[in-house]
């Protein structure tokens, strides 16, 4: 699900009086355009007394000297406990860095805040041109959080579990053999649905409805909806639609026997594992959701329209236009 959570403008501080605010910078540090901006925020967060956390070998690349700052930059090793003690989590970089820095932060369910480099930027709240604004917000703790839905992911060969993860978008089963295809049947609440041969079949969710999901030809779903969505990829079959399940759903997805190849699994296309014939994989509601946070309340359909460019006049539109100026109607 997504559940907008109910949180007031300064979101609760449970810090003791003497602990400093601490604030978690990932950065696409191999292009320069993100190199000045983590900068920028490093510089201005810390000139308002909060700590800035890097990552040691980020802070290498983005040639920056810890004690140069009051107070001083803290650095980390760890990607693990690099968000530990800290209000939230600044993104700098596209969709994918949002999905690493859901990697970083997933343990502890620390707030995830994108700052858009990229090309569509779905998960990002704020954009290059927002930054100044969105420090802003930052220092003054003008946000609210959106927790998302993710999914627990699980692998078994023979019965055994020999793989687990998490995804925030997707976890697909993929054919590996790009001259053959992969035989699956899926399974939706321990009965079975339909057996295809394709490329595989991408489970997602509400968030990742606008990634692989909407590639493949599924549907987008509102974040709010509480849903799974399954979709075939390429299937050669008769029965091969889109599906939208219940959220409390486990979907099985068995690699037949019969395959003459294997697949493997990919978790928002980031993290894989190799599938043999006769593996299985399960894919429910994950226990931890990925928490976003949100600078303003606007809504899905507005960010929609932004982020894919959608006409909201079509031809009609500018067609009436045309008519409108000819009787005089208009300039």
């Amino acid at each position: 699900m997504s559940e907008t959570a109910s949180i007031p403008d300064r979101p609760a501080d449970d810090r003791p009086a003497d602990d400093p605010r601490r604030v978690l910078v990932l950065a696409h540090t191999r292009r320069p355009e993100a190199r000045d901006v983590a900068r920028s925020f490093v510089k201005e967060l810390t000139g308002h007394g909060i700590v800035v956390r890097l990552l040691r070998a980020e802070a290498d690349e983005l040639e920056l000297d810890p004690e140069e700052y009051v107070p001083a930059v803290e650095l980390t090793d760890s990607e693990n406990d690099a968000s530990a003690g800290c209000e939230l989590t600044v993104v700098i970089g596209g969709d994918g860095n949002i999905l690493r820095a859901a990697e970083v932060t997933h343990e502890r369910l620390t707030p995830v805040l994108g700052v858009n480099l990229g090309h569509v930027g779905f998960l990002a709240e704020a954009e290059h041109e927002d930054v100044a604004a969105t420090i802003d917000a930052i220092v003054d703790q003008r946000y609210s959080t959106e927790d998302r839905l993710t999914l627990d992911v699980r692998a078994y060969v023979g019965g055994e579990l020999v793989y687990a993860t998490f995804a925030v978008n997707e976890a697909s089963v993929e054919k590996a053999a790009r001259e053959r295809m992969l035989e699956v049947v899926v399974e939706i609440d321990g009965r079975p649905l339909s057996r295809w041969g394709g490329d595989g079949v991408v489970c997602a969710t509400p968030t990742g409805s606008t990634a692989y999901n909407f590639s493949a030809g599924g549907p987008i779903v509102w974040p709010q909806v509480e849903a799974l969505c399954i979709v075939p990829i390429s299937a050669h079959a008769l029965f091969a639609r889109p599906m939208v399940v219940a959220p409390s759903s486990v979907i099985a997805v068995e690699v037949l026997e019969g395959n003459q190849s294997s697949g493997v699994l990919w978790c928002d296309g980031r993290r894989s594992h190799d599938l043999p014939p006769g593996a299985r994989i399960e894919v429910s509601r994950g226990q931890r959701p990925v928490r976003l946070v949100r600078l303003a309340e606007a809504p899905f359909t507005d960010r929609l329209v932004a982020k894919f460019g959608l006409s909201v006049e079509g031809w009609r539109g500018a067609a009436e236009r045309r008519q409108a100026r000819a009787r005089g109607d208009v300039s």
